[in-house]
């Protein structure tokens, strides 16, 4: 697939997890014949060395470099200089703040439902690292956020035009699932929202893209996972953002064509996309 036949954009995917080992060649012919490229992520250094690799060797994948807020590793600029550097690099993260607590980590710490002071400090350092690293090489982040949205939101906002070396912090905020009116304050910053198969079977997102500006929009898939409708319960891959864009379109009550160029252009733009 060239360029100019390229006619979606999944801008988050993580074709490098061990999910695609099987059928990855398949995964790359499918998104070749329905003219879909895609941002494969990076969530710690491995991975992100692994997008990299992915994108160098095929045309329409690109990469993004960082480190998740997991906890499962920190991030070190010095990891990351030589990797930014290559032209295939178009963002920095999946990085942000994870305020979650799983029933999982509940049961077994027996503490309480909220996260410590000393996690959220910790979050908070590892995301100003990244968010500096993306103004000093003048790449968009790529955001993770959840449970989290204000202290972000008020981390992202001390950024806001500052005249640092390449500008300021700007970029999107993966896997949305705030409301309407937290979407609108990153989008007064610089952000842009994206949104996921979910959408296909649940309501709660419906307001959100009905109201704020097409061109803020993007599609992704997260794969390999959520899934959306008709695939729903299976594993998820770039291919299908297809259907995330034409349930943008109905939400929207737009024709589809539209809906499909708008957020073609939306990724070329935010991510600087030399296609």
């Amino acid at each position: 697939m060239n360029n100019e036949s390229i006619k979606y954009i999944d801008v988050h995917s993580h074709l490098g997890f061990g999910d695609y080992q099987s059928d990855f060649s398949d995964v790359l012919k499918r998104m070749d014949r329905n003219g879909v490229a895609t941002i494969t992520v990076g969530t710690d250094l491995k991975s992100s060395i692994e997008a990299v690799k992915i994108a160098s060797e095929n045309e329409n994948v690109w990469a993004c470099i960082g480190v998740h807020p997991d906890g499962s590793s920190i991030f070190e600029e010095s990891d990351f200089e030589q990797l930014v550097k290559n032209p295939k690099v178009l963002a920095i993260g999946e990085c942000g703040l994870d305020y979650f607590v799983s029933n999982k980590l509940k049961v077994e710490s027996k503490k309480s439902e909220v996260i410590s002071e000393e996690e959220k400090e910790r979050q908070q350092k590892e995301f100003i690292k990244q968010i500096e690293f993306s103004i000093k090489y003048n790449k968009p982040l790529m955001l993770h956020v959840r449970d989290a949205y204000e202290d972000a939101y008020n981390i992202l906002k001390k950024y806001e035009g500052l005249p640092m070396q390449a500008g300021k912090a700007r970029g999107n905020m993966h896997f949305f699932a705030g409301d309407l009116e937290w979407a609108k304050k990153f989008i007064e910053i610089g952000f842009t929202i994206s949104f996921t198969g979910v959408i296909t079977f649940a309501r709660q997102y419906d307001e959100i893209i009905k109201n704020i500006s097409l061109d803020k929009i993007h599609a992704e898939t997260d794969s390999p996972y959520v899934a959306p409708i008709p695939y729903r319960g299976k594993r998820n891959e770039p291919t299908y953002v297809i259907e995330v864009v034409k349930k943008i379109a109905e939400i929207r009550g737009e024709d589809l064509e539209k809906v499909r160029i708008q957020l073609l252009k939306n990724a070329k733009d935010v991510f600087s996309m030399q296609i």
